[in-house]
Formats: C-alpha cells, sequence, structure tokens
C-alpha cells in the first residue's frame, strides 16, 4: 500500500527564497529607481529605509507570502504624487529588470506583471494616465 499526503503548492514567495530574496529585490529595485532621473524626484525627502521596508512587505504578499503590512493603501500613498502613466510603466520595467536580473522564474515574474497591472489606477494619477 502506497500513502500518499497532499501538500500546499509552494507559494512564489517561497520559491524565490523568502524574505532575503525578497529585501535582496527591493535593494537593486530602489536603486535602479533612485539612479533614473525620471523617478529619483519622487523620493526626494524620502525615509528610504522605510520605503524599502514598506516595499518588501507589500512585495512579499504580491508573492504569496506572510501578509505583515500595515502601511498605507496603495491609493492614499500615491495618488498626492501625481504620478505619470509613462513613470509608472518606467518602475515597473525596473522592477522586471531586477527580477529577471536576480534570475526569478519567468511565470513569478508574469504574475507580477499582471498584479503591476491591476493596481495601475490605483497608483497613477487620474489626470496623468
Amino acid at each position: 500500500m502506497t500513502v500518499t499526503s497532499e501538500t500546499t503548492p509552494i507559494s512564489h514567495y517561497e520559491r524565490i527564497g523568502g524574505a532575503a530574496a525578497v529585501k535582496a529585490a527591493v535593494e537593486l529595485f530602489y536603486d535602479k529607481v533612485l539612479a533614473d532621473p525620471d523617478l529619483a524626484g519622487y523620493f526626494t525627502g524620502v525615509d528610504m529605509a522605510e520605503q524599502r521596508r514598506h516595499l518588501a512587505l507589500m512585495l512579499a504578499v504580491v508573492l504569496g507570502g506572510p501578509n505583515e503590512y500595515a502601511g498605507r493603501g496603495l491609493a492614499e500613498a500615491h495618488q498626492p504624487l501625481d504620478i505619470a502613466g509613462a513613470h509608472y510603466a518606467k518602475v515597473g520595467e525596473h522592477l522586471t529588470a531586477t527580477l529577471v536580473e536576480l534570475g526569478v522564474p519567468a511565470d513569478v515574474i508574469a504574475d507580477v506583471q499582471v498584479v503591476l497591472g491591476q493596481v495601475r489606477d490605483q497608483v497613477v494619477s487620474a489626470g496623468n494616465a
């Protein structure tokens, strides 16, 4: 007799290496964003240590990891910044490039890109779509 047990599918978060991998991705991502002259201005006066922590918590949720984020919602945090659609697209490109550079599997990257599309209207200013 063979006994099989059902296993919970492994999350994207676990597949890429958990908290350490997310932290590495966030660090590299913000290095890219802050080096981009079109995007750096959005972060003037921002506590980047806190910003990196927030993104790591949010990215963990997106990847199916623990939900420990207790900050502002996306719209509340981003609408006052008057973010242009083209700038949102550049942020997405930097995130995608970061994940590719870190060897994240293509299906995980595709799922992250789907989420970026789903939340776009919460981040991009209505007048800048």
